[in-house]
């Protein structure tokens, strides 16, 4: 093998290792946490909306039984309309309209944005293996978005009630969903589904 092909892999391999280590590397404790445990999240949520109505059910196992695929930045840019789906908690389950979603590149960074309806969010996604870790936060709308505080989180707290953590991942049929584990009010698990 040539020299300058070990070099340029070499430089694929700690591009994307970089890559990969950049959101463990803003996120706080308390959100590696809550992301390690996805699929408790997911699972809990799901028990606890096994009270909702038929038609909910249907929605809900429809997005989060779909598979996932690579996704590339490509793939994903673009304008979306969104909805979010929250799980458990207060009520068994809540599904709210569809809204406007962008994901986009900016400053060489990819992020997503919730653009319309009253409660807000974003936030920059990085690449993990085939799909995108979500840091982000939520506001209402007429606020100044909030940036994700991560390990600036307040004095003495853990985490900011704004700040979101979630797995972006492309799905088979086109769609996409941004599931954000233990959200810290309202529920037990949320995800937003995107489709164009």
């Amino acid at each position: 093998m040539g020299r300058k092909l070990v070099f340029a892999i070499l430089a694929v391999a700690l591009t994307s290792a970089a890559a990969d280590a950049g959101w463990r590397d803003e996120a706080s404790g308390f959100d590696v946490q809550r992301l390690a445990r996805l699929d408790e999240s997911r699972a809990k949520g799901l028990a606890e909306a096994d009270a909702a109505p038929a038609a909910d059910q249907a929605a809900i196992h429809a997005l989060l039984g779909a598979q996932p695929v690579a996704a590339s930045t490509g793939a994903l840019a673009g304008d979306w309309r969104c909805r979010t789906i929250k799980l458990g908690g207060l009520t068994p389950d809540v599904i709210y309209s569809w809204f406007r979603c962008r994901i986009a590149e900016r400053g060489g960074a990819l992020v997503f944005e919730k653009l319309s309806g009253s409660q807000r969010s974003s936030g920059r996604l990085y690449g993990e293996g085939g799909g995108f870790v979500y840091l982000g936060a939520s506001y209402v709308t007429g606020e100044k978005p909030y940036a994700y505080s991560g390990n600036g989180a307040q004095v003495g707290a853990p985490a900011t009630p704004d700040d979101q953590i979630g797995l972006l991942s492309l799905l088979a049929d086109g769609r996409a969903r941004l599931e954000l584990p233990y959200p810290v009010q309202e529920s037990t698990f949320d995800v937003i589904e995107l489709k164009h």
